[in-house]
Parts: C-alpha cells; sequence; structure tokens
C-alpha cells in the first residue's frame, strides 16, 4: 500500500448489492479529514467502492443495499467532520462492479478546479494534548497538526489538495509519519501537513549584531531556538516570529521600553497593537469578554477581536501588567490566542521553566504572558513571508528572526472582528476566513472585482459563489501591488475562475484601477461607483434577490462621485442594477487632500468658514492650527485653490473631534473618528438638549441629490456646548446622537417618497459600534429592516464584491 491510497479493511461486497452511486460533495471538502470520514462511514455502513479528490471536490462511488445507500447519502452532510463545509451532494446511479473494500485513490487533476480550499485552523485541542504530553512523540513539535487543524490555504500551491501540491512536498514522510498518514482509524489519515520532529519543519533563530545592525544576522547558538527566543524576549528584545500567514513582530506586552521601541522602530504614531494572550485568565481584568468573544477568540479561527476596555480595571492578582504604550487612548483591546504550536511553545507550556531574564526584576515569574503581535512589515508594505526578505526588510525593525523552512505559498494577515449587536462584525476579512466563499443570490458571469486603493481585497466570482482574497493593504506601495497580483493568481488556481469581465471603482486615480486597465487583455472593464458598491455588497451578503431595492446609507471617509466631487455621507436608492443619489451631507471644501486628513483641525476650520462660524481664538483647532498656516488657509478656502467640494461623513467626524478638544492630529487612518467614539462611551447621562442636523430640499440640479443635510446647527450647538463649559465625552456623545437621528430623519422621508423600507447601513464609518448600535436600534424601532454587515467588512475590505454583483452580472457590458 503507498501513501496515496488506502485499503478499507476487509469489507467485501454483498452477494446481491442493490445498487452503485457516485456521489459528488461540493464545498470545503478537501484538507479537512473528508475522505478519511467517508472511508470510516462506508465502512460502518457495510458499502464498498472507493473515494477521491478532483478538482470537482470529493467524489465517492459505493455500493451495498438500498437502505445504507440512502443512509450514506444523508449522513455525508449530516456528519461531515468540523473544518468541513458541504455546499452541495450530487448523486447519480452507475453499475454496480462488485468490488470488495473501499478504497481511498489517489486524487485527479481533471479539468479546472471546483472545490474550495480550506482557510487555516487554529491548533485542535487533541493535538494540544499531544504537545504538552512529555510521552507525545510530537512533545513539543513546532508544526504539529492533523486533519483538524493547522495550515491549509496559506501553503497551497494548487488543486487537488494533496501534499505534492502544498509547500510541505520538501519534507518526505518518515516511516512513522508515513504509517499514520495510510491509517484509517488515524487522525492524521491523509493529513497533508503531516509531520514530527523527525522529518518535518525545523526552526532556527537569527539574531542581529546590536553593534552594527547592517550585518546580516548569525544563526544563534542554543539548541532551542523557543526557549532562547523566550529569553529574548523577557530581556526587551523585538522579535520577528514567522507565522501561518507572514511574520510578526513581537514583544513582551508588559515592557514598557519594548513597546515604545517597537512603536518608534516601525512609526506606529499612536495606532494600537494587537496582543497575544496565553490563556483568557490573563486578559480578563483588562477587557470585558462576552460569550460571543469568548466563541470567536477560542474557537478554530481565533482572530484578533477587539474587546473593550474596563473602564475602572480592578488589580487582580498574580495577572500579567500591560503596558500602556500597547493601545494609547483606545477604548478597545485587540487580542488574540495562540493559534499555532509554536505560539503556545513561545507563550510557555504549563510546568515551563521561566526564561532566566529581567522578567523576574518585574515581579513576574513566569516570563511574558502578553506578546505584542503587530504585523511584520514596514508600514505600508504587505506582511512579509519570504525568510531571506524578513532579513532584509525587517533588518532595522527586529533583533531577532525566530524562522523556520516551510514556505508559506500567500500572505494572510491575522483577521480582525468585533462584537456588534451580538453578531461578527469584520474589520478585517483574512486568515481563518479566506478563501471561504459569500454566496451570491444573482448568478454573476466569470469576473474579477479589484477593490479599492485602500484594505484592498479582491474578489472572483462566477455563478452564485464569491471568493474574497486575504487582506492585500494599501495599493500606494509597489510591493502591495506586486503582493495584488500574486493574490490574483493565486485565488485564480484555487478557485479555478477565469475571469472573463473585470470590475473597479470609478477612481481615475487608483492604483487598482489602473492594474485592471492594464490587464484587461480584451475583456470588457466596467468601473462601478464607489458608494453603490458598499450597498451592493451589503446587499449580496444579506441574499438580496433582484427586485429589492434598498435605502442604502453609505458613510466613510472618501469616494468619487459622479460629479468628480469626494462623496462619503450618501442615501441611496439602490439595487444591482443602479442608484439614485436621494440625500447626501452637505459641501464643504476639502483644503490640501491628504493633508487634511492627517491634521482633523484644518477640517474643522474649514466646516467652521462653511457653517458661518468665525474662527475665535477660544476655538480649539484654531488654537491648534499655527497662525502662518490659519492665514494660507484662510486664502485657500477664499479663493478655492486645491478645494475639492466633499460630502464626507468620515471627515465630518474628524472636523468634530478637533472641535471638541479630542484630536487635532492623526498618525493612523479614522484616529480622530475612534477617539471621538472613546470619548463619548466615558460620557454620562445626557438631560441636554441634543444637536440636530437641518434637512433641505437640494436646489434643482446641484448636487443631483433630492436632500442635504447641513451640519451647521451642530456645530454651531458644538461651539455653544465648549463655551458652557461641557465636557468634550458629552459633546461627542451628543454629535453620535445627532447622526443616528439624522439617518432615522432621512430614511423616513425616503421610505415616504419612495416606498422602501430596507436599510442598508455600510460605509467604515459604521465600523463604529456605539453609532451603528444606536442607528440600527432607531432604523427598527421605526419599522425599517436593518442590514449591516456581518460577512465582509463595511469598511473597503467590503467593496470587491459588491463591484462583483454590480459589474458580473451585466449580459454583454463594455468598458467605459
Amino acid at each position: 500500500m503507498t501513501t496515496g491510497q488506502a485499503e478499507a479493511g476487509t469489507a467485501k461486497a454483498p452477494a446481491t448489492a442493490a445498487g452503485r452511486r457516485r456521489i459528488t460533495v461540493r464545498g470545503v471538502v478537501q484538507g479537512v479529514g473528508f475522505r478519511p470520514f467517508v472511508h470510516t462511514l462506508a465502512m460502518e455502513l457495510g458499502l464498498t467502492g472507493h473515494v477521491t479528490n478532483t478538482g470537482e471536490g470529493v467524489v465517492a462511488e459505493v455500493e451495498g443495499a438500498a437502505a445504507a445507500l440512502a443512509l450514506f447519502r444523508r449522513r455525508i452532510s449530516s456528519d461531515a467532520p468540523p473544518l468541513a463545509v458541504v455546499e452541495a451532494v450530487h448523486a447519480e446511479d452507475v453499475a454496480v462492479t462488485g468490488d470488495a473494500g473501499f478504497r481511498i485513490l489517489p486524487s485527479r487533476a481533471d479539468g479546472l478546479s471546483r472545490t474550495l480550499v480550506s482557510p487555516d485552523a487554529a491548533t485542535c485541542e487533541a493535538c494540544l494534548a499531544e504537545l504538552t504530553d512529555p510521552a507525545d512523540r510530537r512533545h513539543r513539535h513546532p508544526f504539529l497538526t492533523c486533519t483538524h487543524c493547522g495550515p491549509r490555504f496559506t501553503i497551497v500551491t494548487a488543486v487537488p489538495y494533496d501534499r505534492a501540491l502544498t509547500t510541505m512536498d520538501r519534507f518526505p514522510m518518515c516511516p512513522r509519519c508515513a504509517r499514520e498518514y495510510a491509517d484509517p482509524a488515524d487522525r492524521r489519515f491523509h493529513a497533508q501537513p503531516i509531520s514530527c520532529h523527525d522529518c518535518g519543519p525545523r526552526l532556527r533563530l537569527l539574531t542581529a549584531d546590536p553593534a552594527d545592525r547592517t550585518r546580516p544576522p548569525r544563526p544563534a547558538a542554543g539548541p532551542d531556538p523557543v526557549a532562547d527566543a523566550r529569553r529574548l524576549l523577557a530581556d526587551g528584545a523585538i522579535v520577528a516570529v514567522k507565522g501561518l500567514g507572514g511574520y510578526h513582530l513581537v514583544c513582551d506586552a508588559s515592557d514598557d521600553r519594548a513597546v515604545a521601541l517597537l512603536r518608534a522602530r516601525k512609526n506606529r504614531g499612536d495606532k494600537p497593537f494587537a496582543l497575544m494572550a496565553r490563556q483568557l485568565a490573563d486578559i480578563e481584568h483588562l477587557v470585558r469578554v462576552r460569550a460571543g468573544e469568548r466563541a470567536l477568540l477560542t474557537g478554530t479561527v481565533r482572530p484578533i477581536v477587539l474587546l473593550r476596555r474596563h473602564q475602572d480595571p480592578a488589580p487582580a492578582p498574580d495577572a500579567p501588567v500591560l503596558s500602556d504604550a500597547v493601545a494609547p487612548g483606545s477604548p478597545d483591546l485587540g487580542v488574540m490566542l495562540p493559534y499555532t504550536p509554536l505560539h503556545h511553545l513561545l507563550l510557555g507550556l504549563p510546568g515551563d521553566p521561566p526564561p532566566l531574564s529581567a522578567s523576574f526584576e518585574r515581579g513576574d515569574p513566569h516570563g511574558p504572558r502578553l506578546l505584542v503581535m503587530t504585523s511584520g512589515n514596514v508600514a505600508g508594505e504587505p506582511i512579509v513571508t519570504d525568510d531571506d526578505e524578513a532579513v532584509r526588510r525587517l533588518a532595522h525593525l527586529a533583533d531577532a528572526w525566530l524562522t523556520h523552512d516551510r514556505p508559506i505559498r500567500i500572505p494572510c494577515d491575522d483577521s480582525v472582528v468585533r462584537l456588534s449587536d451580538g453578531e461578527p462584525l469584520f474589520i478585517r476579512r483574512s486568515r481563518g476566513y479566506a478563501p471561504l466563499p459569500v454566496a451570491l443570490p444573482v448568478p454573476v458571469r466569470p469576473a474579477l472585482a479589484v477593490g479599492g486603493d485602500l484594505k484592498n481585497v479582491l474578489c472572483l466570482g462566477e455563478g452564485d459563489r464569491a471568493w474574497l482574497s486575504a487582506h492585500i493593504g494599501d495599493m500606494d506601495d509597489l510591493a502591495t501591488q506586486l503582493a495584488f497580483e500574486e493574490a490574483e493568481a493565486h485565488l485564480e488556481t484555487v478557485t479555478g475562475v477565469r475571469p472573463q469581465m473585470l470590475a473597479a471603482d470609478r477612481h481615475p486615480g487608483y492604483r487598482s484601477g489602473q492594474w485592471a486597465q492594464r490587464h484587461t487583455d480584451g475583456r470588457p472593464l466596467v468601473r462601478v461607483q464607489h458608494h453603490h458598491a458598499h450597498v451592493a455588497a451589503a446587499m449580496a451578503e444579506h441574499g438580496l434577490r433582484d427586485g429589492h431595492p434598498v435605502i442604502g446609507v453609505a458613510f466613510d471617509g472618501t469616494g468619487y462621485g459622479d460629479d468628480h466631487a469626494v462623496w462619503g455621507g450618501e442615501i441611496l436608492l439602490a439595487d444591482y442594477d443602479g442608484y439614485r443619489r436621494f440625500g447626501q451631507l452637505a459641501y464643504v471644501p476639502l483644503p490640501g487632500g491628504d493633508a487634511t486628513v492627517r491634521r482633523p483641525y484644518r477640517m474643522a476650520l474649514a466646516h467652521l468658514r462653511a457653517a458661518g462660524l468665525d474662527w475665535a481664538e477660544d476655538l480649539p483647532p484654531v488654537a491648534a492650527c499655527p497662525p502662518q498656516e490659519r492665514q494660507l488657509l484662510a486664502r485657500q478656502l477664499e479663493r478655492h485653490l486645491n478645494c475639492v467640494p466633499t460630502s464626507s461623513m468620515g471627515r465630518l467626524f474628524d472636523a468634530v473631534s478637533s472641535l471638541a478638544g479630542i484630536c487635532h492630529l492623526t498618525g493612523f487612518e479614522a484616529q480622530a473618528a475612534v477617539a471621538l467614539e472613546a470619548a463619548a462611551l466615558t460620557a454620562g447621562e445626557d438631560h441636554g438638549p441634543g444637536y440636530a442636523f437641518a434637512l433641505r430640499a437640494a436646489p434643482m440640479g446641484t448636487t443631483g441629490a433630492d436632500t442635504v443635510a447641513d451640519p451647521a446647527p451642530v456645530l454651531a450647538a458644538v461651539v455653544a456646548d465648549l463655551r458652557a463649559g461641557t465636557a468634550p465625552a458629552l459633546i461627542a456623545a451628543r454629535f453620535h446622537t445627532a447622526v443616528a437621528d439624522l439617518v432615522r430623519r432621512g430614511c423616513t422621508l425616503a421610505r415616504e417618497r419612495a416606498g422602501l423600507t430596507t436599510v442598508a447601513l455600510t460605509g467604515g464609518v459604521f465600523a463604529n459600534t456605539l453609532l451603528a448600535e444606536a442607528t440600527a436600534r432607531l432604523l427598527r424601532e421605526d419599522g425599517f429592516t436593518v442590514l449591516r454587515h456581518r460577512r465582509v467588512p463595511p469598511n473597503d475590505g467590503g467593496l470587491a464584491l459588491g463591484q462583483l454583483v454590480v459589474a458580473a452580472r451585466t449580459a454583454g457590458a463594455a468598458a467605459r
């Protein structure tokens, strides 16, 4: 018997077999132990035949009594392995052959792939038990895995999913692993990444020369790379650690100096770092962990989960300390638990001695139990996956590299999720979810949607399914554009979709759109308006079919409008075929583009001027703006120099954040808005009058909208509150309430005039859970059906899905 096939015991075909059926199972059925499951099920039911992987999925032929065949057909779906996703089961009668026994046949690469590759999965409990058992032969094996866990998507080079078509092909199995792989009774039966200490990948630790960081790092001399890495972390070093989908930059999260050093080296500003905790008990004194969040943290994906901090955290005995520099000013902590054996080893197994280091001086006898885990990249570039590149590109960031010789086929950042209204809300959909498809309610032509330029994610679709890539990043960097090309080619390989058309944003300067234009190869390219794509994405993930238009509320920072203005505060009446701009936030000048995004005080001054409010010296944004810049800004606004009009709700959040004295300068995207939400969360009960936008009919032929929301009354109320001594937190809370009420009023008007009762809340502003939950609550109270994103992010990470469904179903679409 070879490792490519296995006999199924000694079962024999019944003397008078009632029939034989060929059953094709489609979905996530490769790399999840599905063939061993089919083998075991067939043996249990006394059926004979065989099973194999093909490009279409798993194909089984089973022969036996009619009742057993019917039961097999039912249980192949109901009893599937834990990581499997059975999307369809097709059965057909074939001629009886009189097989003896049941076999697993070698995989067949016959035609284009239509099966689904499994995402990477966190270490299962059975493997974790082996990792910690000194008597087990895989005790402390950093690459321990089985059919229920471990790398999948990030190591696949082609389909069907077999070891030879993964980056494990360079590691021949030792005799003991080969026996497990071929044994139908073993948990590792046909587990493609199987290995052990004897035959698996090897860890090594490289260290930089502190005196001369221009020299290549040298191999560490210690016998245990993990123990040496733990000691370095406890001593305050920054270690680049190779994970499933790329490198992380890691340091001790309790060490103020180490965290500050990483922040400075990465030019991180005040952007929060993500944490990895050894166990939930190590973070429960810092954050609130609800049941749904606990399930996300401990499940098979283990994303970064945004958890709300305790406002008054009580000290807990023997609890690890968290440096204030990890997430300064953030109301949340991004936390994940270990999801690979290497992570568990790095944080220390039960009974491990502490590293001999300075951690004793800080009073922690365990060694680091909370680790900063941030993407291993230079700001603006994609996560590093190649070992040589890691040494080169991270040389100025890391003191050491904990690496190994199993290649990563495709980058895959950690997913970021939060719980909102009891449901997951994606901020970044990547590891653990990519490349799971999204079911489409309308059939689409084979197509590629290239997404936007921020938080880029691309999407392939055909028929009733869409596959989104892992998070790629911001397209203003050449390395990210190259990563985009790699991701597109890899996704075509694992899905089998060959695009007949392309879809892109209408913005003429987007690099994603320029890439699409260069790669049409005679195929049509359809340009989709930014906010229409946002609304369509929300419709698609909720399964809305043709003939169900919605009121789409699309609030974000930037989107190219039909009138060449910067949109971002829109109410659209939309379906997949088109949209009408029903409402918009009133235009104000955006002076200087990106300069104003980085300096919210400029946006505040622009809004004050548009509202007819003086730039009085007692107002925070006036004081924050240097006098010379203020003079130049006044002239710029007066003469409309480099002042594109914007209706962006994201920019209004920036303006109010500065006007309230909360945030005048930003070091990362949406910092001012995040700070405004954080302040609002601390506000007490409000008995004041609140704020309200003015709603008025738009002058005919001016903006294309029916209704304009004027923020001038809100800004005037904020100024009055400031001068009355109202706390910034209360101002922030009142502003959030005003925006939620604006959406309610705008949607009520739209319902009266268009008869629509379903509202889609979309765009990056609705990643703000305080706003989104308040808005959804008001709308539901008024009888609306509310659609919120649950399967793709509301930000530009979900844009490609909307582009796909708008463009790809347009028969005979031509480039425009």
